[in-house]
């Protein structure tokens, strides 16, 4: 049987210099490299859509992470979905489609204990697989245990998290959905398209009076991708038993803290008064809930009930682009490359 045929090269986005400032078109750069080799326990993938995060914007400052940083030189790395073209061991076939964590590059060598065969049937569109829903669907069922009647508070709710959450909240029976976000066309988006029944918007006043005026009885739940201000404010509209599920700390990227690190004072006395309970919530605490959000978001997306919002750009070179405008609040939902 012939060898498969593959280029001698490939390309990858890699950092040119750490910031901690604004990310320019100078921070990064598009370089040729030579391909992969795989050896057994390695499979080589050609990546065919990757995803980018605004957690990746930490990655590339000074501060200390609690993950690897991005490393100048090197390419950056984040989620991607990719074929299979060459696998001497380890359990896959050439065509294969699996998830694995490094994208950014045209090709990767990936071990194989690190790619996770994908489903070509499972949902409507294989780069749904790059939802962020998942994190939302674990936050909200198993941590916040969303009930029936419950007024849910959503932080970062045009986000690719925020923006399923919402949707799932309202599919286990919340009364009443509230989102905050950046910008009035995106607050339109969240109650027009995506369930929201109100929204409070960063830089339209405090964002506690908005909160106090969209939710007068309280909150029950809090799914909180941002920290900072908005989690201060959850507190004090938090009703008895309240349960908040944490999942990020965007106001870091917002200007607001340093790495990711969100400074915020909390008032103990209502912690303890209302017995509200925070708890932080990171999927790979637990990877079975993958394939349970899979086949709730593959079942929602086909009856309609579930909507991927997601922006998608074409070409390696515009995954700079793609983070710089996710950063900037250019995007809504998710934000894919297609390589």
């Amino acid at each position: 049987m012939a060898a498969p045929v593959h280029p001698a090269t490939h390309r990858e986005v890699r950092l040119t210099e750490r910031t901690d400032g604004a990310l320019t078109p100078e921070h990064f750069t598009v370089a040729d490299a030579p391909l992969p080799v795989p050896v057994p326990g390695t499979v080589l993938v050609r990546n065919r859509v990757m995803a980018v995060t605004a957690a990746m914007r930490t990655m590339m400052g000074s501060a200390e992470l609690p993950m690897p940083s991005f490393v100048p030189g090197r390419a950056l790395w984040g989620a991607a979905i990719g074929e299979v073209v060459e696998a001497p061991g380890g359990g896959f076939a050439p065509g294969d489609l699996v998830r694995h964590d490094l994208g950014w590059r045209e090709y990767a060598l990936v071990d194989a204990a690190r790619a996770r065969r994908i489903d070509p049937d499972a949902l409507p569109d294989p780069a749904a697989h790059l939802s962020q829903g998942v994190t939302a669907w674990g936050a909200l069922v198993h941590h916040a245990r969303v009930r029936p009647g419950d007024t849910v508070f959503v932080t970062g709710a045009a986000g690719g998290v925020g923006s399923i959450a919402g949707q799932i909240a309202r599919r286990l029976g919340a009364r009443r959905v509230i989102g905050s976000t950046g910008s009035a066309r995106k607050a339109e988006y969240l109650v027009k398209e995506l369930g929201y029944d109100e929204v409070v918007l960063r830089g339209a006043g405090p964002i506690g009076e908005q909160l106090r005026r969209a939710a007068p009885n309280g909150i029950d739940v809090l799914l909180d991708t941002v920290a900072g201000e908005q989690l201060a404010a959850a507190l004090e509209s938090a009703r008895t038993g309240a349960r908040f599920a944490l999942v990020g700390a965007l106001s870091a990227q917002l200007g607001e803290g340093d790495g990711i690190v969100a400074p915020v004072e909390l008032d103990a006395g209502l912690i303890v008064s209302r017995r509200v309970s925070l708890r932080g919530f990171s999927v790979r605490d637990h990877p079975d809930l993958v394939q349970e959000w899979t086949e709730e978001f593959g079942r929602g997306l086909r009856d309609g009930t579930l909507i991927f919002a997601h922006s998608r750009l074409r070409g390696l070179d515009q995954a700079p682009q793609a983070l710089r405008e996710l950063i900037e609040g250019g995007h809504t939902g998710s934000v894919l490359v297609e390589l």
